[in-house]
């Protein structure tokens, strides 16, 4: 009887050291997937937010050289207007999923390129520091990027 006893409580261990082991490992397996789905998520964001930027750049570009007045400038000035709606959007997205440090980073960005599109839409020129100022925060912006994700600068 005592022999029956104690291989089942044998038994016993064993079972209750396979479930709480496999219970540890599912779970350590769902989180892994849960940050992994997370960090996509980031790396999606990142990627459609820096260039939307660049497109809200390159068409204030393409409507400050084009001819005052134009259809073409009318037409640039609205893709600029259209795109920079699409920005905030994306902006508020990257608030919510980023590092504090990207999210800086990226309100810089904001900053600067409002200058430009202020400049494009009154007609101010080029505004050729903001360019070059937007370009500088725009690599800042994708170092804190990469940061977030632990990617090494020149993986």
């Amino acid at each position: 009887m005592i022999t029956q006893l104690v291989t089942l409580a044998g038994v016993l261990v064993g079972a209750l050291t396979s479930f709480l082991a496999t219970s540890m490992a599912e779970r350590t397996r769902h989180r892994r997937a849960m940050a992994t789905r997370w960090d996509e998520r980031k790396l999606t964001t990142y990627i459609e937010y820096a260039a939307c930027v660049k497109e809200i750049s390159s068409t204030a570009k393409r409507a400050r050289y084009a001819a005052e007045g134009t259809d073409d400038q009318r037409e640039f000035l609205a893709a600029m207007e259209a795109a920079e709606l699409r920005r905030s959007v994306l902006f508020e997205t990257l608030v919510l999923l980023a590092s504090p440090a990207a999210i800086e980073a990226a309100h810089a960005v904001n900053l600067t390129l409002w200058e430009v599109e202020i400049a494009t839409r009154d007609g101010g020129g080029t505004p050729g520091e903001s360019d070059q100022r937007l370009i500088k925060l725009i690599n800042r912006y994708h170092e804190q990027a990469r940061a977030d994700l632990g990617v090494p600068h020149g993986a």
